[in-house]
């Protein structure tokens, strides 16, 4: 009987020891090799298409030019400094950190504002983790400057996490923090540091005022402090904090991610990753310019799109304003044509939209945004069959309007883009068996679409009607598949067709 325990012994320690060393060499290792192995895209993003996020934090609370007030209040040639003398006074006196007690999120509902991201139609939502400014929007232990231990003294982005989960929505985090270490040593007598001061660091570092000061708790806020503490201690402290306590399904980095050294990029993610394996999630990395490997993370395209379709699933971050991505006392916000045509366009070349809103630094979400909000979620509810889950087709886009393919320099260029009757954008049904081809804009009454790519690419052609089931002629004609609408539809902002195949 011993003998036989033995062997029993024997063989469990064996299977325990492989198990072990397996469990081991599957995880991530700090290298590209290692985290290549990480399935880039999860099936869930793939479906989701759009999510919201929101630019909230000390900034909101002068509420004056955009988000970026915490820096250009410094610099004497922003107006954002002119208006900080004049209303609050000397930045030597009066700092940025000085704005926190204010910040006090008095109205903040975290059910609420789940509620309302979930009625205007998306799937994954989250806050700002944080932005430049060196305050942190949850209950950290890395750095003073929190949500829960000043200003609003809640754990913001926890709150918010947990109503979000309770609705079955996935949840993002974003940081923007790359850019908070004052990184502007030896560099004041060059050519271009003379035209952009302090470039590379959000705060400059002006001697005698709170940028520069030796207090151990300013250090936190204005990233003066030695490179190699920072990226350990904060930078990367920071993102460890966020995934242990709230796991997010979502981690997106702004710019300036490239300021990081790469093997810190490196242990972020193998860190993320195995973190997520543990949780048994699938979990998604976005990032900008070059700033990690496409093989194991996703790009995002700020306030821009792509001009084709691409293999590869890609984001845009745009806001729901014209201008600030915080909110402004003079905030103007895009009409709702606008923000529906750039999620078409966006979805048709395989792309999910991330659309960012202002609240108040009270915690309210302005009427005008929320009844955008809400208008977005109508027009989904009813058309949401031919975004949702959708996968682009064979063509992404016909007709004479093009996007520009310059990314965030062409921004403006974006938000000046009007599309017609003319501009079409497809999607197609996972099992490729329905197209969805959507008119970017109203045809008049009388005329008729042509959709060219049917005969250009010799696509057969079983069933055409309108996505809410109404009835229209069509034929299929040399120059393509002909339809005609039996009335106008004016009150649309797209007309979407149902187009099953043989």
């Amino acid at each position: 009987m011993k003998r036989i325990l033995k062997c029993v012994g024997f063989v469990l320690l064996t299977v325990m020891t492989a198990g072990t060393t397996q469990a081991a060499a599957e995880r991530y290792e700090p290298t590209e090799k290692s985290l290549e192995r990480h399935n880039a895209v999860p099936e869930w993003l793939k479906d989701a298409k759009l999510g919201i996020y929101f630019h909230w934090g000390v900034y909101s609370v002068p509420a004056f030019h955009d988000e970026w007030y915490p820096r250009n209040m410094h610099l004497e040639s922003k107006k954002d400094y002119k208006h900080h003398r004049e209303t609050y006074g000397d930045p030597a006196d009066f700092g940025y950190h000085n704005f926190v007690p204010f910040f006090k999120a008095e109205h903040f509902d975290p059910e609420e504002w789940a509620d309302l991201f979930q009625k205007a139609g998306a799937r994954f939502a989250g806050p700002v983790a944080e932005h430049h400014d060196g305050f942190s929007m949850w209950a950290s232990k890395v750095t003073p400057w929190n949500a829960m231990d000043k200003g609003p003294k809640r754990d913001i982005l926890g709150e918010l996490f947990q109503s979000l989960e309770k609705r079955n929505m996935k949840t993002i985090a974003t940081f923007h923090h790359s850019r908070n270490l004052q990184r502007y040593a030896k560099t004041a007598e060059k050519e271009f540091e003379k035209k952009h001061p302090f470039a590379n660091s959000h705060f400059p570092y002006k001697k005698g005022w709170p940028t520069a000061s030796d207090d151990k708790e300013l250090k936190y806020m204005y990233g003066n402090m030695p490179e190699a503490q920072w990226n350990e201690e904060v930078w990367l402290g920071k993102l460890k904090e966020v995934i242990d306590n709230y796991k997010p399904d979502i981690i997106w980095f702004d710019t300036w991610l490239d300021s990081v050294p790469l093997d810190y990029r490196y242990k972020f993610s193998a860190y993320y990753l195995n973190a997520a394996a543990s949780w048994n999630k699938d979990v998604a990395i976005l990032r900008k310019q070059e700033d990690l490997p496409l093989s194991f993370s996703l790009n995002d395209r700020e306030k821009s799109r792509e001009p084709k379709a691409l293999p590869q699933l890609w984001m845009t971050d745009d806001t729901i304003s014209t201008g600030s991505w915080c909110y402004t006392e003079d905030l103007e916000i895009k009409p709702l044509y606008k923000v529906v045509h750039a999620l078409i366009d966006t979805v048709s070349k395989n792309g999910v939209m991330l659309l960012n809103v202002s609240p108040k630094a009270d915690g309210t979400i302005p009427d005008v945004q929320r009844n955008s909000l809400l208008s977005l979620g109508a027009w989904l509810e009813e058309n949401g069959e031919a975004i949702y889950s959708t996968r682009p087709w064979i063509e992404a886009a016909e007709g004479p309007t093009a996007e520009p393919g310059g990314g965030y320099k062409d921004h403006k260029k974006f938000l000046a883009l009007e599309y017609s009757a003319k501009d079409i954008r497809y999607t197609a049904s996972k099992d490729g068996k329905t197209v969805y081809a959507f008119t970017m804009g109203i045809p008049k009454k009388g005329d008729s679409t042509v959709l060219k790519t049917f005969a250009e690419k010799k696509v057969a052609v079983k069933t055409v009607t309108l996505l809410n089931g109404g009835q229209v002629h069509w034929n299929m004609r040399a120059e393509g598949l002909k339809i005609e609408l039996p009335k106008a539809l004016e009150e649309a902002m797209a007309v979407i067709f149902k187009i099953t195949l043989k």
